[in-house]
């Protein structure tokens, strides 16, 4: 296993009980931050239901565990922004916020150079009056990591520091991708597969300014307009599925039904391409313990390199039944059973997880997250990667009650 290095700075915000996750992870030049949020030492949420105060004090925890991985704002490469709407909150102020504080922090070294994000809106978080969850995927800047961003004509305009695309040695991520442009009043499609169509070829587009393409995506997030049942997630997946004739991607697939009026999906995008060019090779699994319950072309997992991406495990069966006759407990041994299978297929365990989130039922409730983290964290030896919690009202099929997606490393 290579060297790792993990933070957990001194007085830094902690769970109500011990686990295994730390903050934060290096291994290399990548480093992982779990999602950070705006709470004591003890555990205790802080500026209950004030969106900016947390927001302004979950960007500086994302620079204090990087700096204790011998880094910094100015190494972020992708964000993941999950906040809690009823609908009345503008996404664009948000990120307008988001943005100000990251180059605040930075010292305005991040103004023009990325990095990308994802928006989450939800109903709610994991406590009560937690307004905002931010985790972090940063590259520290060799020679060989020159960070090129891109913002191709058309899409729509995100605010400083933030960008469409950005690569760094051999890794690129794309930003989310909506099912429809929000600012370009032409775009009235309400059709899925029109609009899957447009927001795939705005995908394509992005990567192709970064010399990659469609084939060398490892990793998808899907957030789609859904309540939990399988007709409102099949359509969306089957569509996307269909531009991955080869080289697949891993994939995670998770409903809200607080995206924006008119917007279906939106999907962000994790490739891999060779300083040279060329493309990669991968290795993919597919799992004999679970599979999707219709044809789709994303596998179990998909080893590049020295990073194993996993598709978020569901507590299914071998033919796509979910074991709904498991509570929520039953269903995440089950899923973190199999996620310990599929990483033995690389010969490798549990602890070589250097990211996991987990997206399970339930409300902004202190048991629902305690129960969640503590059963999770029991896989794992100490000191384990970084781990997202996030509660939800509904996944994506009926009776499903958990879903983990895991990142590992050789």
């Amino acid at each position: 296993m290579k060297q790792r290095k993990y933070s957990w700075p001194n007085g830094h915000w902690d769970w109500y009980q011990h686990l295994a996750f730390k903050h934060g992870i290096r291994v290399g030049d990548l480093m992982f931050v779990g999602g950070q949020v705006d709470k004591t030492d003890q555990g205790e949420p802080l500026h209950p239901y004030d969106l900016e105060r947390q927001t302004a004090a979950v960007v500086g925890h994302i620079d204090t565990v990087l700096h204790g991985l011998g880094s910094g704002l100015k190494d972020v490469t992708k964000l993941v922004a999950f906040y809690a709407s009823d609908g009345s909150i503008d996404e664009q102020i948000f990120l307008e916020h988001v943005g100000l504080c990251i180059i605040e922090h930075s010292k305005d070294t991040l103004r023009d150079r990325g990095p990308a994000i994802t928006t989450v809106p939800l109903p709610c978080l994991a406590l009560p009056g937690m307004m905002v969850e931010i985790e972090a995927v940063a590259m520290a800047q060799e020679p060989t990591t020159d960070r090129v961003t891109t913002n191709p004509e058309g899409l729509t305009l995100l605010p400083a520091p933030f960008c469409h695309g950005i690569r760094c040695g051999t890794h690129t991520w794309v930003s989310a991708q909506p099912t429809r442009r929000h600012s370009d009043s032409s775009d009235q499609s309400t059709d899925i597969c029109e609009q899957t169509a447009a927001m795939m070829s705005r995908i394509e587009n992005v990567l192709l300014d970064l010399d990659a393409d469609l084939g060398d995506i490892v990793r998808t997030g899907c957030w789609y307009r859904g309540d939990g049942t399988r007709s409102s997630w099949e359509n969306q997946a089957v569509e996307r599925g269909k531009f991955f004739p080869d080289n697949a991607p891993t994939t995670t697939e998770l409903p809200t039904l607080s995206l924006p009026a008119g917007e279906f999906a939106r999907v962000d995008a994790w490739a891999m391409r060779g300083l040279d060019g060329q493309r990669l090779e991968r290795q993919a699994y597919h799992s004999e313990r679970w599979d999707w319950p219709l044809p789709l072309p994303y596998p179990a997992a998909i080893r590049c390199q020295d990073l194993v991406f996993l598709s978020a495990h569901l507590p299914m069966g071998p033919s796509g039944e979910v074991l709904s006759q498991q509570g929520l407990n039953e269903q995440t041994r089950t899923v973190m059973d199999n996620t310990g299978h599929t990483l033995a297929a690389f010969d490798l365990t549990l602890n070589h997880m250097v990211k996991q989130t987990s997206f399970f039922f339930g409300r902004a409730d202190r048991n629902d997250i305690v129960t969640n983290q503590t059963l999770r964290s029991s896989f794992y030896s100490e000191p384990a990667g970084a781990s997202t919690g996030v509660p939800m009202p509904a996944l994506a099929m009926e009776d499903t009650m958990v879903t983990v997606d895991t990142i590992a490393m050789t």
